[in-house]
């Protein structure tokens, strides 16, 4: 593939797609466990109220994808899917270099407002991800490896499949009330590393950082394995988007197709 000129329209809406997703993502996660929260005695079942947050924190995503953010940048908003399509072809390294830079300062700077939060905020570090009590940390790596690999199979098989391709941002919504419900107190779901530098970084809460950027990288790339090695290959990726496909007013996407 040939070296492109990327527009910095795209870096900016990858930015604010992606501090959007901690600001709002994480106020919901604050909201429904912070210490003091009505929350906690409006639904004092702890598996349901993580099953209600992974579905706002997945709507939150499906909404950004579908919005303008999504239709000029293709709403990566996580290092973990901008890394599988660049293995996968489908954008350019300075593409993906520019996107995960972005996102990780997307983090950051959607985190900072969290501080609002705060003694409800501070009581569960801002929402910041580390290893559940009880158990380790290459537990919750294993975790981090298997929720990501999912994710990113699943967004690829749907994204390759014309029937199911306009469908993209639904899967998350379900997807992750799925994973956080059952994986959240293991490592927290994360699956993103910008997702987790963000409230790190204000909190000052570290515990297993490394988990958060090996567990997903990993994850993805084995994901991109399967997904090339397999019957799933018959899914064709065309474009490196979530949503609005045909959306190309830079010219970019359509130049990094192989």
């Amino acid at each position: 593939m040939k070296a492109v000129k990327i527009p910095w329209t795209l870096f900016a809406s990858e930015f604010i797609g992606t501090a959007l997703l901690v600001l709002i993502g994480l106020s919901f996660v604050i909201l429904d466990f912070g210490k003091g929260s009505f929350m906690l005695k409006l639904i004092p079942d702890a598996g349901l109220r993580r099953a209600i947050t992974g579905f706002l924190f997945g709507s939150t995503g499906a909404l950004i994808a579908v919005s303008w953010i999504g239709k000029e940048s293709g709403a990566h908003i996580n290092p973990a899917v901008t890394l599988a399509f660049w293995i996968h072809g489908k954008i350019t390294p300075s593409h993906a270099f520019g996107y995960i830079f972005v996102q990780l300062i997307g983090g950051i700077t959607g985190a900072l407002p969290l501080l609002l939060w705060g003694n409800l905020g501070n009581s569960i570090y801002y929402g910041a991800t580390y290893p559940g009590n009880g158990y380790t940390i290459w537990v919750a790596l294993l975790g981090e490896f298997l929720t990501t690999f999912t994710m990113v199979l699943l967004l690829f098989i749907f994204i390759g499949s014309k029937k199911l391709r306009n469908f993209t941002p639904v899967i998350f919504p379900v997807l992750y009330l799925i994973m956080v419900f059952a994986e959240a107190p293991i490592s927290g779901t994360s699956t993103n590393p910008a997702r987790t530098l963000g409230p790190s970084v204000i909190s000052g809460y570290w515990a297993g950082w490394w988990i958060y950027w090996v567990g997903p990288a990993a994850g993805a790339l084995a994901a991109v394995a399967i997904y090339n090695f397999s019957w799933f290959k018959k899914f064709e990726i065309e474009v490196a988007k979530i949503y609005h496909f045909q959306h190309d007013r830079h010219g970019i996407f359509s130049k990094v197709i192989k």
